[in-house]
């Protein structure tokens, strides 16, 4: 079966206030076996818009990287996280 990635690239306007997506985004991703393969680091943006924060999370299948983004309880996390960051985010299916 292929793999299943969450990637966001993230610009954090209100670090304070994204403490508090944090606290509540994380342990939702780990409920559905999601696994942290990137959380920042060092980067070159090479073409596109900088955003200085790069996730990515892997789960064991496709739909169950989609089944945690569209649970309710990542859902209320990522309200806090639209208001206190600009994210690009993907769910992509892979090897």
């Amino acid at each position: 079966m292929k793999k299943g990635y969450i990637i966001a690239h993230v610009h954090v306007h209100d670090p304070a206030g994204f403490e508090d997506y944090l606290k509540i985004g994380l342990p939702s991703l780990d409920r559905f076996g999601g696994r942290s393969l990137v959380l920042g680091g060092q980067y070159t943006t090479l073409e596109g818009q900088e955003k200085e924060r790069h996730v990515v999370i892997e789960f064991d299948s496709y739909q169950q990287a989609l089944d945690c983004y569209n649970s309710s309880e990542y859902q209320a996390a990522a309200d806090l996280r639209k208001r206190y960051a600009d994210t690009d985010l993907v769910v992509v299916e892979g090897t």
